[in-house]
């Protein structure tokens, strides 16, 4: 049974990866684009078909984490063997797959942690350049059009999108609040928003949530360096306090109870 399942999902993945292949050259030769992911059929000829579920299960993974699911399958049976080794790999190969899923679920979210960090490192910048751009007579759109080219990053990005929206017409206040969206940037979009709105001078404004922006991350910083010092303490206690417990305290402790017993 084991070994049909591994027959099956070679198979099965291997059809996969050549349809694939077939369509993507298709695409090349007519000049067309993928609209999107069509998942073949997956089967195995005049043997009979794979089982729909065990398709859907290896159309939603990618070739690599079949290549680890299937090299665990057999290990089990050849440090066992018998049925106990088939089902000790597949259980292995179970959970490889489970923890492969699981890894790949955390990718993601990585990736936005390390996005909203650099956003917060960008964004002080940005306000200076934004401030000084205003200060020599741009709009708030023709700053945040050239800070967003010039910039990049997911700040500039963001700030190039929203010039290229409320140029194209779009709502200024809606424009300016996705840009706000971008962790910190809240009040430096609100300001901006106002003076686009109200046509008040924007670059002193600019320039203080600058430097407040400069002064939260620096005591951000302090705050992190103080709270690595106390967990380096932590375990240094716990090494030395045993020790000290041992070395000093434990032998006046002996001598105050060899004395008591003597009497």
């Amino acid at each position: 049974m084991a070994a049909w399942l591994c027959v099956q999902l070679v198979l099965a993945l291997t059809r996969r990866r050549t349809g694939r292949r077939v369509r993507r050259r298709g695409a090349v030769i007519l000049a067309v684009d993928e609209r999107g992911p069509v998942r073949p059929r997956v089967g195995i000829g005049a043997a009979g078909r794979v089982p729909r579920w065990l398709g859907r299960w290896v159309a939603g993974a990618p070739a690599g984490r079949w290549a680890a699911v299937l090299g665990v399958v057999p290990a089990g049976w050849i440090l066992v063997g018998g049925l106990w080794g088939w089902a000790v790999g597949l259980a292995a190969g179970y959970g490889v797959w489970r923890w492969q899923r699981a890894r790949a679920g955390r990718a993601p979210c990585a990736q936005e942690t390390v996005s909203a960090a650099e956003a917060l490192r960008q964004l002080p910048l940005a306000a200076d350049l934004l401030a000084a751009c205003i200060s020599v007579g741009a709009g708030p759109r023709e700053a945040a059009e050239a800070v967003g080219e010039s910039l990049g990053g997911p700040v500039g990005e963001q700030l190039a999108r929203t010039a290229a929206e409320i140029r194209l017409g779009g709502d200024p206040a809606v424009a300016w609040g996705r840009f706000g969206e971008i962790p910190g940037a809240a009040a430096l979009a609100r300001c901006l928003d106002r003076a686009a709105e109200t046509g008040a001078p924007a670059a002193e404004p600019v320039s203080r949530l600058a430097e407040a922006m400069r002064a939260e991350r620096s005591s951000a910083a302090l705050a992190r360096a103080q709270r690595a010092g106390v967990l380096i303490t932590a375990p240094v206690g716990l090494c030395f306090l045993p020790a000290f417990l041992m070395v000093g305290v434990a032998p006046v402790v002996i001598g105050l109870a060899t004395g008591l017993l003597n009497r």
